[in-house]
């Protein structure tokens, strides 16, 4: 009965895949091409250097999309979680890792993290740039209004994530299938025409290309990339449908109509090469011409959308796993958890985008900052999984070496080849990047070096407990004491007796932790055990993709101990930490002052573990770092 019900829903994930997954690499055909022949400097437009880079993004997407992601890394999931932050916890298990080699791939996950923030600021800058440049082909005098144009359409969409993309989320399947079957058919219409230019399957003429213009070939390189943007998105979006769907939305619909559009263009080049103007609108009828506008310009939304989504999702995975200090995070559905809207994000992102968008003005000038973001994920993503294959599937060296150094070697020629284009903006994600990465390492450092403080000054619980004695002034009700480390006395319960004078009649130890698994399953979620008759020691287990619910926890706990839970009754204490910058060990002292702003800057404990407003008490403790 599953098995049938599953494949029942088989073809409607695979429409909803087609929406979120493919909207980046989808667009691509707005600009790729006429920027392959921009970035080669111009080249003539004949027979052989038509099928040579037509050849070379032909191969390059069955290669590294195809092949290196749908076939291969699709099978590095984390309990059916992708994305390079699951690639990176599935290499944090690796027994026997030292220090050295841990802090590498820490380095390399949140290297490949940091370039996703800047590939979320320029995709729907460009795609959305790109769609609306057909408004100058129908009618120049649309041509001054583009800006703006797409500054009013980001605008609109950045107002509506506070309300979800649930609802939009349903209508982007189906109009994403009908952009995908309109390419294809454009194309079609056009090779119909030329079927000479199916010839570019043939790795002759990308070889022919290459020895004959090794140089141009080599600029050209950094363009070609712009047709493989978006394949990270299929690994990191596997955990929301599944890699089957993903797969079979990709080699049924994507692969086909992407290849005959970019085929079609090419035919049009050889048979007039002054359309390399703007070849993916002007293989359009005339009377189709604004219709196709139309459609272009929602499915960059869309692409935008999917991107938007990614960077909440992988906010939030990087905060659960302390990799990032907490912000405020708004669940926009009550039945999908993966519906999400990040306020602060979500602006920081609009003005990104819009500034970038002032600078650059239109997809031409962005397509040089596009590359270098893509590349670099694209050999993080390739190392990290060579140490995955080698440390953890236990692979022999000669297959690892097979399979990785021919990637390792295709990743470097186009991190090359897209490197010079930094100082023509490929500067803007490395610099965006570069922010990201330091302030992922210094918050994580830095909690390292505070809980170290912390733990300095603290008392075992159970001498505490033991020590006790005849205690203090017993009130009623319930304490509980958010901390974590479950072994040690937390501040808050220390300066509850030092300065209140009180303990409660039962206290409840609770400690939160993150496991690096999507979810955790609802029965392994809490360990609960009764330390005397006043104590309690709960542990509650997310995975990084779940929200924590403190007051749900709790509820569970004491169930497992026959016990009640009144919300009237109980009180959450928990530690507000101030740091104050010493000199001494540590980082160094501008590190040290990062963190101390992040720290201060960080949404309350209690909003981020869901516990009423009403019910918590704040203790303040001082720690010097």
């Amino acid at each position: 009965m599953q098995t049938q019900t599953h494949r029942a829903a088989l073809p409607a994930i695979t429409l909803a895949a087609l929406g979120v997954v493919f909207g980046d690499i989808g667009t691509s055909p707005l600009y790729a091409l006429k920027e392959c022949f921009h970035a080669a400097n111009d080249i003539a437009i004949t027979k052989e250097s038509v099928l040579g880079i037509l050849s070379i993004i032909f191969w390059s997407i069955m290669l590294i999309i195809s092949f290196k992601y749908v076939m291969v890394i699709m099978k590095a999931d984390n309990n059916g979680e992708g994305g390079i932050m699951a690639l990176l916890a599935l290499n944090l298990r690796r027994a026997g890792l030292n220090r050295n080699h841990k802090l590498t791939l820490v380095a390399l996950g949140f290297i490949g993290a940091s370039l996703f923030f800047g590939d979320g600021i320029i995709t729907p800058a460009i795609s959305v740039l790109s769609a609306i440049e057909g408004l100058s082909i129908a009618a120049p005098v649309f041509t001054p209004y583009l800006v703006p144009l797409a500054i009013g359409i980001l605008t609109a969409l950045f107002l509506v994530q506070r309300q979800g993309s649930a609802v939009m989320g349903k209508l982007f399947g189906p109009i994403t299938l009908v952009w995908f079957l309109v390419l294809g058919l454009l194309g079609l219409i056009s090779i119909i025409k030329s079927p000479f230019v199916l010839a570019m399957v043939s790795p002759h003429w990308a070889f022919w290309f290459i020895v004959h213009h090794p140089l141009i070939a080599f600029f050209t390189m950094s363009a070609v990339v712009l047709t493989i943007t978006g394949g990270e998105a299929l690994y990191a979006d596997m955990g929301h449908f599944g890699p089957m769907p993903i797969r079979l939305a990709w080699f049924i619909i994507v692969l086909p109509c992407l290849l005959l559009n970019y085929a079609g263009q090419g035919a049009l080049l050889l048979r007039d090469p002054s359309t390399i103007t703007n070849p993916f609108y002007l293989l359009v009828p005339g009377w189709a011409l604004y219709p196709m506008i139309v459609l272009a310009t929602i499915a960059a939304v869309i692409a935008s959308q999917a991107v938007i989504t990614g960077v909440f999702s992988m906010t939030r995975q990087a905060i659960q796993l302390g990799y990032l200090p907490r912000l405020a995070i708004r669940h926009t559905s009550e039945s999908e958890q993966g519906q999400i809207y990040v306020p602060f994000l979500n602006w920081l992102l609009f003005v990104s985008i819009v500034i970038l968008i002032l600078l650059f003005e239109n997809s031409t000038n962005l397509a040089a900052a596009y590359g270098v973001a893509v590349t670099l994920t694209m050999l993080c993503d390739t190392i990290l999984v060579g140490a995955l294959v080698y440390g953890i599937w236990k692979w022999k060296t000669w297959k690892v070496a097979l399979f990785i150094v021919p990637f390792i070697i295709l990743d470097l020629i186009l991190v090359s080849a897209t490197s010079l284009k930094i100082l023509a903006g490929g500067w803007v994600p490395m610099a965006i990047a570069a922010v990201v990465f330091v302030l992922m390492m210094t918050w994580k450092r830095g909690r390292e070096i505070m809980f170290s403080r912390l733990q300095r000054d603290t008392l075992p619980l159970d001498i505490f407990i033991k020590s006790l004695g005849a205690a203090p002034n017993i009130v009623s009700g319930t304490a509980v004491f958010m901390t974590s480390s479950p072994n040690v006395v937390p501040h808050a319960l220390l300066h509850n007796l030092k300065h209140n004078k009180v303990l409660h009649q039962r206290n409840i130890l609770m400690t939160i932790r993150t496991r690096d698994v999507p979810y955790v399953d609802p029965e392994q979620r809490i360990e609960a055990e009764q330390l005397d008759d006043r104590f309690i020691r709960v542990k509650a287990f997310y995975g990084f993709k779940e929200q924590p619910d403190a007051p749900q926890a709790l509820e569970q706990a004491l169930g497992l101990l026959d016990q009640s839970y009144d919300t009237m009754t109980t009180s959450f204490f928990v530690s507000r930490e101030r740091l104050v910058h010493t000199v001494g060990e540590g980082m160094a002292p501008w590190r040290e002052k990062l963190f101390i702003s992040m720290q201060r800057n960080t949404s309350s404990a209690s909003d981020f573990f869901q516990i009423p407003p009403n019910r918590v008490v704040e203790m303040g403790t001082q720690i010097e770092i």
